[in-house]
């Protein structure tokens, strides 16, 4: 299965969540509340997203004269992708890592680290913003919004059966009865939906990285150096961490939490897998 079947595949299996979770315990109404509410919050992300995440890193516009280099690769990638080319942008951290943002290629921006601008060879560099590039190609900020708007739709509707239950009420859409089972049931419901709405939305995430990968090394024609780059990325940026909002570890190319249990809950894949699947490709020609 590819990366976009398997992505429509979580989709599907999200929506279904929203729906079966949303008719049995809130009701359509409460179900549309929830939706509303949520697609506000994630809309507002989506559509300031660059602004906001290119302000929390400090990060400022690299003019072509400050760096012709990156321009005339980043340049030439999108034009493999069929894009315009996006703006480029320089993040003071000597941390190695790197994200795309930006509602739409017309919008979009690139952002590197001082730190992978240091670490990394000619090649490897251009496998880097290859990986971004693809991001903004895929249209993979626009999937990430609508996969957090059906997240917090199921947040939302848990909480009005929070509510609802603290307050005395009864939602009993699904037909069942008050007695001890019910409660037991709802609030199983209450904890295990959003979870499933959560592991849902970093699979997803996790396929728009390898399909990201797989775009990359097409425009590029170099999956080596992405490769190559993924481990150099890997190592450095256990050794100097970067100091990253945990709401945005989607966005780099490699994540940047460490440790404990955020690696059970990565919204990115192995990177020994990634490296493996790109060692394939170049194998394959």
């Amino acid at each position: 299965m590819t990366s976009s079947m398997k992505t429509a595949a979580l989709f599907a299996v999200l929506i279904s969540v929203f729906m079966v979770i949303g008719n049995l315990f809130a009701g359509p109404k409460g179900m549309m509340i929830a939706f509303l509410f949520a697609s506000a919050t994630s809309l507002f992300s989506y559509w300031y997203s660059d602004s906001i995440v290119l302000r929390m890193y400090k990060a400022k516009e690299l003019s072509y004269t400050d760096a012709p280099q990156i321009h005339k690769i980043v340049e030439e990638l999108a034009q493999s992708a069929g894009i315009p080319k996006p703006r480029i942008c320089i993040i003071p951290d000597p941390s190695p890592n790197a994200f795309a943002t930006g509602r739409n290629p017309q919008n979009a921006v690139v952002a590197v680290t001082q730190g992978l601008m240091r670490l990394l060879s000619p090649e490897e560099l251009r496998g880097v913003l290859a990986h971004e590039i693809a991001h903004i190609a895929n249209r993979d900020i626009l999937i990430q919004s609508i996969a957090a708007i059906l997240g917090a739709s199921i947040t939302g509707i848990v909480n009005i059966l929070y509510f609802t239950s603290l307050f005395g009420g009864s939602n009993n859409q699904g037909g069942e009865n008050n007695g001890g089972g019910g409660a037991i049931s709802r609030i199983a419901l209450m904890i295990l939906a959003p979870l499933a709405a959560n592991l849902i939305q970093m699979a997803i995430s996790r396929s728009r990285e390898y399909l990201a990968d797989e775009s990359a090394a097409h425009y590029s024609s170099d999956p080596m150096a992405l490769a190559r780059a993924l481990n150099k990325l890997s190592h450095k940026s256990q050794e100097v961490p970067l100091d990253a909002n945990p709401a945005t570890e989607n966005m780099f190319i490699v994540s940047p939490l460490t440790g404990g249990m955020q690696s059970l809950f990565s919204t990115h894949p192995p990177i020994e897998d990634r490296i493996e699947r790109l060692n394939n490709m170049a194998k394959m020609g």
